[in-house]
């Protein structure tokens, strides 16, 4: 059990290691050689083309400016400057309403943390509950004091202040939460409503089409939405499997690459023509011109993408049964994505699409049978996944445990009874273990979502996330409280009255805090620090730029800005979010680290949003629903919690008051949800209207057809693509157009069609 000098140890390795990453960031920064490393995103939209230089050829690797070394604290207020209207502009509502959560938590737990450390910590500190316990052999620490654990059983009235505290914990999380959902959801609609015009805001993606004997994929689409949606449907982009194209142009890619290389070395040296070798890696064999063999290879893979391009242009074998489909309204597309098209509910399935740059092309051809079955397979994998990393959890929970390691490495005990190792090995390396262990889960969870068979980047990122967020509450939420209080007082299980388990759990549970707080300090300080220091992606770019980098191209691609990470990150928040709910009214110590977590997280990714990532996509801010009812989630887990634990305290006065608490909760997540989630996933037709009328009046001649022109290509089909608008100006239909079809049947031709005149029945 970790004492206040093992949290103390921990403490000051923390802070020291997360001061010596920001002070090494805030020198590192400020050099040029690093300039494309830490603010890649003012050079990718072409802001920023090369870092200040103060003269000479030094000055192109190093700072040679002293005074801006007597500044190099001045990122923290500059990363606060920027106004959040700005930043909406400048990052996109996403970063925005991310930032937001840590914002969230710092409304919720500071005042908070001031009420309990004023009302709930002297009640704890003041009694003897753990002294009286040293006959029972139960490990605990002075630090423990402060815990609901210190209160003896049967103490009724000291019991009120907790009751208290957790009515005024669920109140003011549930305002703050309102609160917030309220303001996200008007900045939702505010920013749809400002938006300049998208593809995806006219764009429904279609799933699941049927086939026909008759009609191809593209024939049965058209004359589909042109008898079902006569007067909004505008036009169609079939999908393609891409596989052939897309490894040629990655080909063709890199051989342009060598060419330019090959350009700018011939520049360097005129008098001498770049020879290359053709055999094993360039070291041997033929010798060429190296221009010359780089440029046929170029014209060739050229020529071999326009044959691929025409081939699936034109043939039917490569398309997909799904396409996207444009509409000439938003009010259009709103209804079609909204609405159920078919009798058969499989087939004709609609959704909103994405933004072009958000789809997830390889998943657009799944069938709607393999879809459920990939997930009853992800869902059995993942039940598997969390299971058996229950072993590493126990692992690191005897790390915690001095005794466990005693018993496990005899030959350890005269170093380990050392103070100091002591005091690292329960303070310091639990958490770290833990940290190293989730290093490489969420690619896992990531690999899975793609498995599963979502269309989107953000719909990938959100699932992962959701299946993330739950494995840590299933394994390092209650498996370090379970392996912590059952493997560590197994024998005294086995040993004693079963009256007396149920005294021990709730004695135990409060005092893994210790645990956790070493766990905040390993991930939450030290860890964001290291997330402004980009080590990584610093090394990773000097090595690329020393042997890698041939053109200033390459220099581009060197150039990582990274993104939020959305599937790992906010999930780690909301495991903070669990802890300060669950311990503030059971051992509030947890409380200032969770807040300076939240403190020093917020200014590192405001910096980072302003000067490094990059997001590959906007869904303006769609993932709010999942913080809010996660949030909502932890809240209910910390009132049943307490209610447990104050029921093995004999607290039989105060304890059936807080039954009514989840209940009070879950009827204010259900009025959230139906008040304002329905803007999250949704598009109103009034919105629409007011939108396309707006448009229609301000630009009466809008060509969309022109604007929707290979909008949902593949983007190997954009690529060395000459994309010509046609200015022709869009007439309105007067009459239905009559529908061609080459179809037998007639059962999805409501209108009158050139071949069958006769009126449809059903």
């Amino acid at each position: 059990m970790a004492s206040i000098n093992d949290i103390g140890v921990a403490a000051a390795i923390n802070i020291v290691t997360a001061i010596a990453f920001l002070l090494a960031f805030a020198i590192l920064r400020i050099q040029p050689v690093n300039d494309r490393v830490y603010f890649p995103k003012w050079y990718l939209k072409g802001l920023r083309s090369s870092s200040i230089q103060t003269g000479g050829f030094g000055s192109k690797f190093i700072n040679l400016d002293f005074r801006s070394y007597v500044r190099f604290l001045n990122w923290m207020p500059e990363a606060l400057k920027m106004p959040e209207p700005e930043l909406v502009h400048h990052a996109g509502l996403d970063s925005v309403v991310y930032l937001r959560i840590y914002l969230l938590g710092l409304k919720i737990f500071f005042p908070i943390a001031c009420v309990a450390f004023t009302a709930m910590v002297p009640v704890n500190w003041t009694n003897k509950g753990l002294d009286r316990l040293k006959h029972t052999n139960i490990s605990y620490s002075d630090i423990d004091k402060l815990s609901l654990s210190n209160i003896p059983n049967g103490s009724g009235s000291r019991f009120w202040v907790h009751l208290c505290m957790a009515y005024a914990i669920t109140f003011w999380t549930c305002f703050m939460l309102k609160r917030e959902y309220q303001n996200i959801a008007l900045m939702r609609l505010q920013f749809l409503a400002n938006d300049e015009r998208r593809p995806n805001q006219f764009t429904v993606l279609v799933r699941n089409i049927p086939t026909d004997p008759h009609e191809s994929i593209c024939e049965l689409v058209e004359h589909f939405f042109k008898v079902n949606h006569p007067d909004h449907y505008l036009t169609y982009q079939a999908v393609h499997d891409s596989t052939k194209l897309s490894e040629l142009v990655q080909k063709r890619k890199q051989m342009q690459n060598l060419l330019d290389y090959n350009i700018n070395k011939h520049m360097r040296t005129q008098s001498k023509r770049p020879i290359i070798k053709m055999g094993f890696l360039g070291c041997c064999g033929e010798q060429v011109d190296g221009i010359k063999y780089y440029t046929s290879m170029v014209e060739s893979l050229t020529r071999e993408i326009s044959e691929e391009k025409q081939r699936l242009r034109t043939g039917t074998k490569s398309i997909v049964p799904a396409a996207f489909v444009s509409f000439k309204s938003r009010w259009g597309a709103a209804v079609c994505a909204q609405t159920e098209q078919s009798r058969d509910p499989t087939e004709w399935l609609t959704e909103w699409a994405a933004e072009p740059r958000d789809i997830y092309y390889d998943n657009l051809a799944l069938p709607y049978v393999d879809l459920k079955i990939r997930r009853i397979i992800v869902a059995i994998a993942y039940f598997f996944l969390t299971f058996f990393f229950m072993i590493p959890i126990a692992f690191v929970q005897s790390l915690a445990n001095i005794e466990g390691i005693e018993k496990a490495f005899p030959f350890l005990k005269p170093l380990i009874e050392v103070k100091f190792f002591k005091s690292i090995i329960q303070g310091f390396l639990p958490g770290i273990a833990l940290k190293i262990f989730l290093m490489f889960l969420p690619r896992i969870l990531m690999q899975m979502s793609k498995f599963e068979g979502f269309v989107s980047t953000s719909s990938l990122e959100r699932r992962a996330a959701s299946r993330f967020y739950m494995f840590q509450f299933i394994n390092v939420f209650l498996g370090s409280i379970v392996t912590g209080t059952a493997f560590q007082q197994l024998n005294r299980f086995l040993n004693q009255s079963a009256n007396d388990i149920p005294k021990t759990i709730g004695v135990s549970i409060p005092m893994k805090a210790t645990f956790f707080i070493t766990y905040i300090m390993v991930d939450g300080w030290a860890g964001v620090a290291g997330e402004i220091l980009r080590l990584k992606p610093l090394i990773i770019y000097h090595l690329k730029n020393s042997f890698l980098v041939r053109t200033e191209n390459d220099r581009e691609e060197a150039t990582d800005a990274g993104t939020i990470g959305f599937n790992t990150g906010e999930p780690q928040i909301q495991l903070y979010f669990l802890l300060g709910l669950v311990y503030a009214a059971v051992s509030p110590i947890l409380l200032p680290f969770i807040i300076l977590f939240f403190a020093l997280a917020y200014v590192v990714y405001r910096h980072q949003v302003i000067n490094v990532y990059n997001q590959n996509y906007e869904s303006a801010g769609k993932f709010w629903p999942d913080v809010h009812r996660r949030v909502v989630t932890a809240l209910i887990v910390s009132q049943l919690l307490l209610t447990g634990l104050l029921s093995t305290k004999q607290a039989s006065k105060s304890t059936p008051f807080l039954l009514v608490l989840p209940v009070l909760t879950i009827g204010f997540h259900m009025h959230c949800k139906c008040r304002y989630q329905p803007a999250f996933v949704r598009y109103s037709l009034q919105e629409a209207m007011i939108k396309d009328t707006l448009e229609r009046t301000r630009e009466p001649n809008l060509n969309l057809k022109a604007f929707f022109r290979n909008a949902y290509a593949h983007p190997e089909f954009r690529v060395g693509e000459d994309l010509e608008l046609e200015m022709a100006v869009e007439k309105p239909d007067k009459t239905p157009e009559l529908v061609a079809t080459k179809r037998g049947s007639w059962r999805n031709t409501p209108l009158p069609s050139s071949k069958h005149s006769c009126p449809y029945s059903p």
